[in-house]
């Protein structure tokens, strides 16, 4: 097999999830969504906000971000990836 330089690409098929909220959450979503449109002249439904909330979430969460390189870490030198 031949070893390109770009790898596999990962799964790119959205999974719908379906989630309940308290209701003060959701007004707080929903405040979000408005400040957004403030922020940017735009309306974004919530559907579309939510995703890119968790994503930035995730992303500057430093705890999952050392935990994460810790199990690629023994993953990698236990011969899994």
């Amino acid at each position: 097999m031949v070893e390109l330089k770009l790898g596999k690409l990962p799964e790119r098929v959205p999974v719908k999830l379906t989630i309940s909220v308290l209701p003060d959450l959701n007004r707080r979503l929903l405040d979000y969504a408005a400040a957004y449109a403030d922020a940017y002249g735009q309306e974004e439904p919530l559907a579309d906000l939510i995703p890119a909330m968790l994503s930035a979430f995730l992303e500057t969460d430093r705890a999952f971000a050392k935990a994460q390189a810790t199990k690629a870490r023994n993953g990698a030198s236990n011969g899994r990836v």
